[in-house]
């Protein structure tokens, strides 16, 4: 009976730390979607920059 409790303790344990383990993956990957989404973000916000610079110049210059 004993090691039948000792088993179940170590199958519990093992639960546990696959637990923790998922949830440390599932962490690193929303930080990583969160990057991913941020950087996005910042590239379309730049091509925006250069689009109305390019816009200016072709008015100043008389092209548009």
């Amino acid at each position: 009976m004993k090691w039948i409790c000792k088993m179940l303790q170590r199958m519990e344990a093992q639960g546990e730390d696959f637990e923790s383990r998922l949830r440390a993956l599932e962490g690193w990957r929303a930080e990583k979607a969160g990057e991913e989404r941020r950087i996005s973000t910042i590239s379309a916000g730049a091509g925006g920059v250069v689009g109305g610079v390019v816009a200016v110049l072709l008015r100043v210059m008389g092209g548009g």
